[in-house]
Formats: C-alpha cells, sequence, structure tokens
C-alpha cells in the first residue's frame, strides 16, 4: 500500500500543476484527473491531447467573445473595424434615388410655391418668402399706481409721479434689476457700447478707438435721487475682524474704494478690505505715544497722516510701509495738531494753530510753508476750488475764504446764526459748502451766491440738538451727512436737491449710539459710521451703483 501511495503521489502534482490555469469544473471533468482518482498513471499522449483540447476551446471562447464586443462597438459607434475608403464607395447620382425616399401631397395647396414643379432653384424660393397669418395689433390699456404699493415707490422719476403705463412699469423694472445687479451685463450678447458723436456703426476696433480717448470707461448714472425714504441695508461692521477698545475719531476709504482706515484713542491705525461680507483685516499700527485724533489719507493715495494732541504729528507711507515723526514745527510753539485738513491736490496740509493761526505744511517736505492768521480761534477747516482755497471758522461766527496762491483773505461774511463756528465741509466740485454751530444749527450755502454777498443760507436744518460734529457730502452732493457726537443717533442724512431729511434713518431697528465720524466711499456705494462703542458701522446704499 505505501508504494501504491508514492507512486501515485507525483502524478498527482503533476495534474495540480498543469491544471492550475482551468477552472475547477474542468479539472473535475478531463480524463487525467479521473485517472489520477483510480490510481493509474496517465500517459503523456493524453495529457497532450487533453492541453490542445483546452485550448482550442479557449481560443474559440475569446473569438467568440472579441465577435461580440466588435458588434457592440459598431452598434455604438459606427463602423469603426471597416472604415470607407475614399474612391471605393459607391456613391449614388444626386436625385436618383429621393423618389423612393419622399413623396409630395399636391393636393393641400396647389398654390404654394414651393411645390411647383422645375423650379429655378431652391435659394430663390426662400427668398420669396410667406406672409405672415395674422399680426397682433400694439394695445396698451394697462395703468400701474405706483404710489398705492409701498414697494413701488422706488420705481418713481418724480416725487410726485403716480400712474404709469404698463409697458413703461415693465421699462422701470427691468432698469431696477440692471441697477441691482450690475455685473451681468456680459452675458448680453447683443449689447453694443453707446455711440459717441461722430462715430458710425462702420467703426471697428473697439479697444483701440477707446483707448485713443480720454473718456470715462464707466459710464455714471444719471438717475436722481428721491427724497423721503433712502433705500439702504445695514452690511457687516466695517472693523468686525479687530474691533477698536477705545472711541473711533477717524473713519476714511481710499480712493480705490477698497481700502478703508480706522484710527481712534487706543493708539492703534488699522486698514480693512471693504467688501461688505468679511471685510478682512489688512494690517494694524500701535503708535505708542500718540492717541489718535485724527487719521486721513493724502487724495493720492500714497500716505496717511496721523496726529494727535501733541507737538508733533506722523506719516505712514503705504508703498513703503514705514512711519516718520515730524515736528515739533520749527518757530512754532502749538502744544497740539490735533485737527488737520488736505488739499485735494495733495499738496498741502492745513493744521489748526494757536490764537487763530492757520499752519500750512508741504505734504512732499512736511516743512512749515506759511501761515494765515484770522480773528478769534479757529476751530474748523475745509478746502475749496481743488486747493487752491481754504475755508475756516471759528469762535467769532465768521467763515473765512481764503487765496492760498497769494495767502490773503479774499471775502469774510457772518455765518447766519452761529455764535461759535465748530464744523464745515465743502462739496467735491466746490459748489456748495455747509456750516455747524454750537447750538447744532446746520446752514447750507450756494459758494458763489456766499461771495456775491448773499448772506442768507439756502437752507437752515435743525434736527440736530446738540453741537455739531462731522459733516460731509457724498461724491455727487445728493447727500450731506451731519452728525453729533454728544447725542445718541445724532447723525441724520440730508436730501440736498430737496433739503429734506430721510426719514428712515437710522432706523427703529439700528442704534448709531454716539457717532464721531463718518465717510462715504468714492462712488457712495458705502456710508461708514464711527461711533464710541469702538465700532465701525457699515451701510450700503443701494442708489448708487459703484463702492
Amino acid at each position: 500500500m505505501t508504494s501504491l501511495i508514492s507512486q501515485n503521489a507525483l502524478p498527482k502534482r503533476r495534474l495540480e500543476k498543469d491544471d492550475s490555469s482551468s477552472s475547477d469544473e474542468e479539472t473535475m471533468d478531463s480524463p487525467v484527473a479521473s485517472d489520477a482518482e483510480a490510481g493509474k498513471k496517465p500517459r503523456p499522449e493524453d495529457r497532450r491531447k487533453d492541453r490542445r483540447k483546452k485550448k482550442k476551446a479557449l481560443e474559440a471562447r475569446q473569438g467568440q467573445e472579441a465577435d461580440e464586443m466588435r458588434r457592440l462597438e459598431s452598434s455604438l459607434f459606427g463602423n469603426i473595424y471597416t472604415p470607407l475608403e475614399f474612391g471605393t464607395e459607391a456613391v449614388p447620382a444626386r436625385g436618383q434615388d429621393d423618389a423612393k425616399l419622399f413623396s409630395v401631397d399636391r393636393s393641400a395647396d396647389d398654390d404654394l410655391p414651393v411645390y411647383e414643379e422645375d423650379l429655378g432653384s431652391e435659394d430663390e424660393v426662400l427668398d420669396k418668402g410667406r406672409k405672415p397669418a395674422w399680426v397682433d395689433e400694439e394695445e396698451d390699456s394697462t395703468q400701474v399706481d405706483i404710489l398705492k404699493v409701498a414697494r413701488l415707490r422706488k420705481l418713481r422719476k418724480e416725487a410726485d409721479e403716480r400712474v404709469i403705463s404698463g409697458k413703461e412699469y415693465e421699462a422701470r423694472l427691468r432698469g431696477h434689476h440692471a441697477k441691482l445687479n450690475p455685473f451681468t451685463g456680459w452675458a448680453d450678447m447683443d449689447r453694443k457700447a453707446p455711440l459717441r458723436d461722430g462715430d458710425s456703426d462702420e467703426e471697428e476696433g473697439g479697444v483701440d478707438n477707446m483707448l485713443r480717448n480720454n473718456d470715462e470707461l464707466v459710464v455714471k448714472g444719471t438717475a436722481k435721487l428721491l427724497p423721503g425714504m433712502l433705500d439702504y441695508s445695514r452690511l457687516v461692521d466695517a472693523n468686525a475682524q479687530d474691533p477698536s477698545s477705545g472711541p473711533i475719531n477717524s473713519v476714511q476709504f481710499h480712493r480705490n474704494g477698497q481700502l478703508m482706515l480706522v484710527a481712534g484713542l487706543d493708539k492703534h491705525l488699522r486698514f480693512f478690505q471693504i467688501d461688505g461680507k468679511r471685510n478682512p483685516k489688512i494690517q494694524s499700527i500701535f503708535v505708542e505715544d500718540c492717541p489718535i485724533q485724527k487719521a486721513a489719507f493724502l487724495p493720492d493715495g500714497s500716505e496717511v497722516i496721523l496726529s494727535g494732541r501733541r507737538k508733533f504729528f506722523y506719516s505712514f507711507d503705504l508703498v513703503k510701509a514705514a512711519v516718520s515723526k515730524i515736528g515739533p514745527l520749527t518757530g512754532r510753539e502749538e502744544k497740539s495738531l490735533e485737527s488737520f485738513e488736505i488739499s485735494p491736490d495733495s499738496r498741502t496740509i492745513a493744521f489748526i494753530g494757536n490764537e487763530g493761526y492757520i499752519l500750512l505744511i508741504s505734504s512732499k517736505t512736511k516743512q512749515l510753508i506759511g501761515t494765515l492768521k484770522m480773528n478769534g480761534n479757529v476751530r474748523s477747516l475745509a478746502f475749496a476750488d481743488g486747493g487752491n482755497q481754504l475755508l475756516s471758522s471759528g469762535g467769532d461766527g465768521h467763515v473765512y475764504h481764503w487765496d492760498l496762491r497769494t495767502r490773503k483773505c479774499m471775502h469774510k461774511s457772518v455765518d447766519e446764526g452761529s455764535l461759535s463756528g465748530l464744523s464745515l465741509c465743502t462739496s467735491q466740485d466746490s459748489s456748495y459748502f455747509a456750516t455747524g454751530s454750537s447750538s447744532g444749527i446746520v446752514n447750507v450755502y450756494k459758494r458763489d451766491e456766499f461771495l456775491g454777498g448773499k448772506r442768507k443760507p439756502l437752507k437752515t436744518i435743525e434736527n440736530l440738538t446738540t453741537e455739531t460734529g462731522q459733516m460731509k457730502f457724498n461724491h455727487d452732493a445728493q447727500i450731506l451727512a451731519i452728525s453729533s457726537g454728544k447725542d445718541r443717533n445724532g447723525m441724520r442724512l440730508v436730501h440736498v436737491p430737496s433739503f429734506t431729511v430721510y426719514q428712515n434713518w437710522p432706523g427703529p431697528r439700528f442704534s448709531l449710539q454716539y457717532p464721531r465720524c463718518l465717510d462715504f466711499s468714492p462712488g457712495s456705494g458705502f456710508l461708514s459710521v464711527g461711533h464710541a462703542g469702538g465700532k465701525v458701522l457699515l451701510y450700503k446704499l443701494h442708489h448708487y451703483q459703484n463702492a
């Protein structure tokens, strides 16, 4: 028995090696395996025959699978295994088999030209065209009362407008949508740029033509701001990522409309990128020996001037990120340079000095280049005429106009109803200026009429009950913002064309606390308000499209 097992062991191992590539079912059915189980030694001829049979069966299965795969690919992607050869395919002549494929029913309308025999060409048929079955008559009897529904009042163009037609209502809705969504104009494939005088539709090279002139690339909106209710919304606080630990004394937008500076009594100068959603902080600078009373960009955007109740002031270079300490000024004994104004041409910085003096500093050299002297103490300054003129007011209740080219007073007149002037501001085009007094009275003047001898203001605004703080016109002088830091929610927005105060500002849901400073963005899209609690509130004015 032992010898029989040893004789059969070797063939069994060989069988396992030979049949390792085949399935278990085939191994059980093979004659070699059955001989091994019976204990007989398989012959070499039988093993070769069995391998040949398995190989042929495997090739047959693979060929069958390949044929099925080709048929599947051909049904999906076309005849890719037998592509046509150019010149060998049989192409029937045009029109030979058309009669088999198409039949024309001529009984419907024998008058239609497209079914006539012996047509000259298909192009002649297409050129004739067909008459429309009917034409819609233009009827517009719909009338919409836009004054009756509160949310439609924003569509008015005039304050007393009430009923408009349906087409006009649709056009104004579309215009209002375009104003609220100004960044989808690129999707209008049919939109064409407006033609200027002398241009024609045949002119090409739009980019080259645009760069050959100095016209503004962005067309400003000409819609008038309506009085009564202001369309605005509250956004995330401008300094939400790093609130101040003390009162805010200065907020200002950079000329690009995206960068804002925030400064206050915590001795920090902070910069934020304003997007209305996150407002990320960019940089923070700590000024150790100067609680900041005022900080402002140079209009050219290259520097920031910082000042406090000190004999000196600071300059921060935005390009080099370097802080420079300037002062005390040679020949002057001022102990405080906390209040100043910068000319629109970025050439001159005017500081309020002692005993009625106004100190003129060159923004380039930071040296004293001249002084002006008025009666009484100086309390406020404002530049006009692109930086060539300076307005000042103070304790004597007068408004002075200075010509900075000659360093002389060109006009002096009483500010009506003012005992002591605390604040001044001018519009960007210098056509208006406003004065604020210690009693909260704000007078708005037309500057040309004031210089011509007319002393009566265009409007006296009495909505503030405490002393006037900062005031500012927006870029197109349609809004005047006035504030008082001594009164809670002491801020009003004035509609300048009608000289009325907006009724829904600041609103019952929003608290301004004690506002100390404010600023409009260059395009008036944003309004920022800094208060004594260390926060800078940010608002979106929906009438204006650009920041």
